[in-house]
Parts: structure tokens; sequence; C-alpha cells
């Protein structure tokens, strides 16, 4: 049997679909965020990035380097080992309870990335319930989906956002059997926002409990920064608040906040987290410091959230497909995977943009597009930088565009591509 022939046509299978993830080599460059340095084939040269999920930039703030170079300094690269063997360091107990003091509950674990988090926090706490029912909404994270799978539990998933299909499946499971509901605060691709307070008003109403990530909202939203839930008011209503440091706060690792009986549990029973060395000091130093900062700082958040509007318009106006987000987020729809990879090549290749392309899975097929993380560092400038290599691309490539000043669905701007490449094939589509 020849093995390498079965990875080698997996690979190829992914090339042909036009889905084959290429990596940039990329130095950010501390005083210099989003610019940074890009290398292929031994040359060099200066791009800006556009699609970090650094959003606030806080991975380059003086204070959180200084933190992380000082713990490093003081203790040493590494953890030592697992969080029950030796590795239990001072700043990153420190770090639960800053998270503690974040979220407003009883208890916090720390995990080593909030992929780990996901699924290790969402598997354990289905599995010690009997019987219980997870009702999960269509549109969750990889890794919530692999905590789900992970579990073993029933699952049932509910049309995104729709709060009369969860209560008919709430409904049907009765009000004695248990029941974990999970879902997201802002949900990464479409740039919109859960109805946290009537899932809330359901988990009450039925007997069950509610478990939300948040990692694309803490650091971001409400007045310290602990996410949609705080913004809202109505973080005490939720059981589970799953996050990371890896995004808004520019470091490394992902945790839950719950109350200490289950917070105890999954440090108890989840081999995602007692098998794995724990977080080391000089990144819980710095993740500690960053949300500390961002409890008194709202310039940074208010300076995202004006530059994702300007962005958000400016696109808007140059007839550009982009989503009507809610969030920081703004996606611009291309609908084909090979001329979505186009138009992220183009970018780099002759403006010295780096947007990745977002294919399947990531997204549905058909919906491919480019995800743009204005942050407050892209100033106003190198807005309309982009609008104008954009709007260049869009005409090269033929891809459809809106009514100026307008915003599109997802699903009515992918029956258009969808028609326009059956009837006028785009060239390399």
């Amino acid at each position: 049997m020849n093995y390498q022939s079965f990875f080698e046509g997996a690979v190829s299978a992914l090339k042909d679909e036009k889905r084959y993830r290429v990596f940039a080599d990329l130095e950010r460059v501390v005083g210099r965020f989003p610019h940074a340095i890009h290398r292929r084939d031994g040359e060099e040269r200066d791009v800006t990035i556009w699609c970090s999920n650094d959003y606030l930039g806080m991975g380059q703030n003086n204070h959180v380097i200084s933190a992380f170079c000082d713990a490093a300094q003081g203790m040493g690269a590494g953890a030592g080992g697992t969080r029950n063997i030796s590795g239990t360091n001072h700043p990153l107990v420190e770090l639960e309870n800053e998270l503690c003091d974040l979220h407003n509950k009883e208890a916090a674990l720390v995990f080593t990335s909030g992929f780990v988090s996901n699924e290790a926090a969402i598997s354990t706490i289905a599995k010690l319930l009997p019987d219980c029912l997870i009702l999960s909404d269509q549109l969750n994270h990889a890794s919530m989906i692999a905590g789900i799978r992970n579990s073993g539990a029933q699952k049932q998933v509910w049309r995104h956002n729709d709060m009369e299909h969860l209560e008919e499946l709430l409904k049907a499971a009765g009000p004695e059997r248990a029941k974990l509901i999970v879902f997201e605060s802002v949900y990464s691709m479409d740039g919109d926002i859960a109805p946290i307070e009537q899932i809330a008003d359901l988990a009450d109403k039925y007997n069950a409990l509610t478990y939300i990530d948040e990692v694309h909202a803490v650091g971001m939203y409400g007045p310290r920064g602990a996410g949609i839930c705080e913004r809202d008011g109505v973080m005490d209503r939720i059981d589970i608040i799953e996050g990371t440091m890896a995004k808004a706060y520019g470091v490394l690792g992902g945790y839950i906040t719950a109350s200490a009986a289950i917070v105890d549990a999954v440090r108890s029973y989840a081999p995602g987290f007692i098998f794995t060395t724990a977080l080391p000091p000089a990144l819980a130093r710095a993740a500690a410091t960053s949300i500390r900062y961002l409890k008194e700082s709202n310039a940074e958040r208010e300076g995202q959230q004006r530059q994702a509007q300007r962005a958000k318009d400016v696109f808007s106006a140059a007839g550009l497909p982009v989503l009507p987000s809610e969030t920081h987020i703004v996606p611009v729809l291309v609908c084909d995977p090979d001329l979505c990879k186009q138009a992220s090549d183009i970018l780099l290749d002759e403006y010295g943009i780096y947007i990745q392309p977002i294919n399947y899975p990531t997204v549905p097929r058909g919906t491919e597009r480019l995800r743009i993380t204005p942050t407050p560092f892209h100033d106003d400038q190198l807005i309309d930088t982009l609008r104008d290599a954009l709007v260049e691309i869009w005409d090269r490539l033929d891809l459809p565009k809106v009514e100026p000043g307008a915003f599109v669905e997802v699903d009515a701007m992918a029956d258009r591509m969808a028609a326009k490449l059956q009837v006028f094939p785009a060239a390399g589509g």
C-alpha cells in the first residue's frame, strides 16, 4: 500500500476545490501595527494586515509587552508541567482571579486555547449531566461542535438565532431533562449578535443551562470589556461564559467562568485540561495585564468601533457587497472560492494588503468572502486605500456590485453569484 498517495490525494482534492490554504510568512513589528514584513521566495516587503484577530492591537501594547518580558525574565519561559504537576504558576492564578472579576463569576479556569476550552468544557459538562440534550446554534464554531461531538450526548441544532425553533426544541425535551443551550455572542463570519436575553428567558422557562462563547466579544464590548453579555446587562443570567485571551487581549489562551461547582467539575474531569501543560507565566502575566488595562480604558474600543463603522460605510458607498454586520467584523462577499483566492492574491501581490480568503468549511460553500477587521490603528487613509484596491479588483474580476450605500444578505448575494457564474463564467472560475 502506498500510504503517501492517500495524503497527496487528500491535499490535491483541496487544491482542485480552490480551498487549499496558503500561509503568509509575516513578521509583526512593534510600533508599526497593522504593518508587517511579508517574506516569500527570499524577498521581503511591507504589507498592511487587514484580517488580524488582534482587534485592538493589544499584542503590541507597551504595558502587555513589559509584563510579558518581566515575567519571562523572572520565572522562565515555560510552566514546567500540567496544572496538577507543578504547572500552576502564580501569574496563572492571578489571571483566573482577573477573569472572575471581569465576568462577575465565582470561578474561572484557563486553558491553552479557545478551541481547547470549548471542546473540553462542553464535552465534560454534557457528559456529567444525566441524559443531557445539547441545543446548538446552527452557526456555532468548530470547537463547540467538537465538544458536542466528543460529549456523546444527544444534540439538536436550532436555526441560527431563531427563537421560535429553539423554543420548540426545548418544549419537546420537557422540563425535567437536562438541557444545555450552546451558542455564541458574536458570530465571527457574519458579524451578527445572538439575542442573549431571549435565550436566557427560554432557558429559565424550560429549565436549561446556558453556555455562551464570547471569544469575539471579550475586550471589545461592555464598560469593562466583558463582552456582549456585559453590554446588554445579562451576564448574571448566563451559566457558563467562555472566552479567549488570543483576540482582543492580544495574547494566548482560552477560559471559562461559571459557578465554583461547574468550574471545579470541569477542572477535575476534563482530559483537555488535566493532561495539558499549563499556560506559561509570561503569557499569563501578559494576558492579565491586558485584561486589567482594558477594564479601565475605553479608548481602544471606541477607536475600533469608529474605524469599523467607517470602513462599512466607505465600502458600501463604493458599491461593494458588504454584509450588514452589527459588530466590528466587516465581511465583503465574493461567493466563489477561486475568485475569492484571486482577489486575495491580487491584494497581496499588487497592493501590499493582506486579507486571507475565507472559504469552506469555515463558511458554507457559495458564501466565500474577504473578512476584514479594522482596528483603531487602521486610519482613514488606510481605509480609503483598501476601498480603492477592492473597487479595482471587483472591476477586474467582474464581480457583482450593489447599489451604492446598500448592504447585502448572504443568500441573495450567493444566488446572484451562482447565476452569474452559470451564464458568464469568470476567467479561471
